[in-house]
């Protein structure tokens, strides 16, 4: 029974949790609270992963530059535009989140003892100075995620200028993210009965009615995702790269059924890479470094849902954003994808990061848990294609692309 349950996908026995903790708090009512410690235990595990996981991920993908010199010509378009459509991405989410509303539906009032935090009243100034830990192991015990964003990208771009004399602490520092994936993957088996717990406590406490939110903010990842898909990559392909677009469509169509069916962009690496190479005629070396650093940095997919995910969870739960509010989700939106595993799952550890930023309740994690492969399904397709966009975009402007091979790939 027990090899059986471990053996069915994580999405799956997620799904199966949902149901069962519908029907538990509905059987139940307000004697589900009972159950609530065991969300809350699933919370603090999440919470535990976020800054070793940060860390480590951030300094590996750097680190995955080889040296500093490639940070020039290849690396350095490739960040910038990582960057900008992350940002991009982040922006769409939260207009989509502010004009469809996912969470009023649900206007949920914490019980006693729950109150919501109050977002941060900080100036800009303040967020920028902030940004620079005064000491970073301080910043990393008191869960000072920006700060430790900032030394995690330092560190990586010192390790590249150290050379040889860094190497070992580089691959100390890829087994340490090879490790915290794997962590990872074990604390997103608590999922299901984080999930059951959580769900039977809202069911309960709220309602059915409290869950039929979700519909519009499955439609709403999925109209950002393909906004992200059919607009601001044909733009770049288009502004950037001066290439035809329906080619590059039907040259990754490989990798992007991959990343459906995976809903893992580390999973979807080989297949991408192939499509990159073969299909749309990006040179070896820059497909390598550009998809490999793509699948560690650029999650563009996560970046839109976080924004929005944000704003669903201050419309659930009544919490009045400032503009500095909304600039702080733009920012760990941005730089929080950037850190996401590219593993199935890992957009919920970085849910707490967006959500802590600006005082949102982290049971927000419970309304989207159940839901989160359909979601993550999605999210995976934009990320991987994403990766592609960047990586003929880049190979283009570097001279390192096959035109005839990528505009052969209508034959593909």
């Amino acid at each position: 029974m027990l090899r059986s349950w471990f053996r069915t996908p994580l999405w799956k026995r997620v799904l199966l949790a949902l149901a069962l903790g519908v029907v538990a708090g509905v059987l139940l009512g307000e004697d589900a609270e009972a159950l609530r410690w065991i969300g809350d235990l699933f919370i603090r595990a999440i919470k535990m992963l976020v800054v070793p996981l940060i860390f480590f991920s951030l300094v590996s993908g750097v680190a995955a530059l080889g040296d500093i010199g490639r940070l020039g010509r290849i690396g350095g378009r490739a960040l910038l535009l990582f960057l900008l459509t992350a940002f991009l991405s982040v922006s769409i989410g939260m207009i989509l989140a502010a004009i469809i509303r996912p969470g009023d539906g649900l206007q949920i009032t914490l019980p006693p003892g729950s109150d919501v935090p109050p977002p941060p009243e900080t100036s800009l100034i303040d967020m920028i100075v902030g940004l620079v830990p005064e000491n970073p192991i301080m910043a990393m015990a008191e869960g000072n995620i920006l700060a430790v964003l900032v030394f995690a990208l330092l560190f990586g771009a010192a390790l590249l200028t150290a050379g040889k004399d860094g190497a070992p602490l580089v691959r100390g520092i890829d087994a340490g993210s090879a490790v915290m994936q794997k962590m990872t993957l074990i604390v997103m088996e608590l999922t299901p009965l984080g999930v059951f717990a959580l769900i039977a406590w809202v069911t309960g406490t709220f309602g059915f009615d409290a869950l039929l939110p979700l519909g519009e903010l499955v439609v709403l990842t999925y109209v950002g995702c393909g906004i992200i898909l059919f607009g601001v990559y044909p733009l770049i392909l288009r502004l950037v790269a001066r290439l035809p677009v329906v080619p590059f469509y039907r040259g990754i169509v490989d990798a992007q059924a991959v990343a459906f069916s995976t809903a893992s962009s580390n999973a979807a690496l080989p297949v991408t890479l192939r499509c990159v190479e073969r299909n749309l005629g990006v040179s070896n070396s820059v497909a390598s470094f550009t998809v490999g650093l793509g699948a560690t940095i650029n999650m563009n997919g996560t970046a839109m849902f976080l924004g929005a995910i944000a704003l669903f969870g201050a419309q659930a739960y009544a919490v009045e954003l400032s503009w500095t509010s909304y600039v702080m989700i733009a920012l760990t939106s941005t730089l929080g994808a950037i850190g996401t595993a590219g593993v199935p799952g890992a957009a919920l550890i970085m849910m707490s990061l967006v959500l802590s930023s600006v005082g949102v309740p982290l049971e927000t994690i419970a309304f989207v848990a159940g839901i989160n492969h359909l979601l993550d399904m999605m999210r995976t397709v934009t990320n991987i294609t994403g990766d592609a966009t960047v990586a003929v975009a880049v190979g283009r402007m570097a001279g390192d692309l096959d035109l005839e091979r990528y505009v052969s790939a209508d034959d593909v």
